[in-house]
């Protein structure tokens, strides 16, 4: 694993060896899913995402640390890296249905679905790159969820 001062410059977890600047891949086309039905012009970068792995993806964008961060990808835990693939093929599998949903017309569909299907599985990706794994409970979270019903309790 790289050094931890390399590790924090290049936004990589230090125990998971996993950076969220991955997670922009999707992120990006989940809120232009979740745009179709205001925006229907989205429509086409939405048709034109395509699965980008891990490494692909910080060597195509060129990211300043990416030597760094595929090192630590490399070098992390082979059951971090196993559960965060896992989670990254299933949403590459929801975003290839709600494209096909796209190209048949169906917007408000295929937005309602990014929000109940992909936007959880994001979720559970970002807590796998913060050492959590799904179903495990999640302090801020927790303490989040709690203000939010005290507010509306």
């Amino acid at each position: 694993m790289p050094p931890p001062d390399a590790l924090r410059s290049a936004n990589i977890h230090p125990e998971t060896g996993l950076a969220t600047d991955y997670l922009n891949h999707f992120n990006e086309v989940v809120m232009l899913l979740e745009m179709l039905p205001d925006m229907p012009d989205c429509a086409e970068d939405v048709l034109a995402w395509a699965p980008c792995g891990y490494e692909d993806h910080f060597e195509r964008t060129g990211y300043s640390g990416r030597e760094t961060v595929i090192e630590a990808w490399r070098a992390a835990p082979r059951a971090v890296r196993a559960h965060f693939e896992t989670l990254i093929t299933v949403l590459d599998d929801v975003i290839i249905s709600l494209q096909a949903q796209v190209a048949a017309g169906d917007l408000a569909g295929a937005a309602l679905a990014a929000r109940s299907e992909a936007e959880p599985l994001l979720a559970a990706a970002r807590a796998a790159v913060h050492g959590h794994v799904t179903g495990e409970s999640d302090p801020d979270q927790d303490a989040a969820q709690a203000s939010v019903d005290a507010l509306f309790g």
